[in-house]
């Protein structure tokens, strides 16, 4: 098991090139904790890009441990986003514990699309 010491950062990589649609491509890499006392930190950070469009992905290949905090602002971020019309948020690298998370709150048909 991870050594839990609830640090988190992420760093955000905007891609120089569009994708195939023409989207800015921005990767937000996450890593740690995203928990109760973290999550804001992925909010405060993607939530100024939803209304800038394009196409947003949160990285979680290095997230130790997702709550349901981090999977409220994981949420939210993607209402936002499709609220907006113009974004297009997804994750990515979703570990096993966290899909797992995703399929017992009923939550993957959210992400998937």
């Amino acid at each position: 098991l991870m050594a839990r010491d609830g640090s988190f950062h992420c760093e955000l990589e905007k891609s120089k090139d569009k994708d195939e649609n023409g989207n800015q491509v921005t990767t937000v890499k996450c890593h740690g904790e995203l928990v109760y006392g973290t999550a804001g930190e992925l909010k405060e950070l993607v939530r100024p890009l939803i209304p800038l469009g394009g196409r947003i992905i949160i990285d979680l290949g290095d997230v130790k441990h997702l709550d349901s905090a981090g999977l409220g602002v994981l949420v939210g971020l993607k209402a936002a986003a499709i609220k907006q019309g113009l974004c297009i948020l997804e994750l990515a690298n979703m570990t096993r514990g966290v899909v797992e998370l995703l399929r017992i709150t009923h939550l993957t048909q959210m992400f998937s699309s």
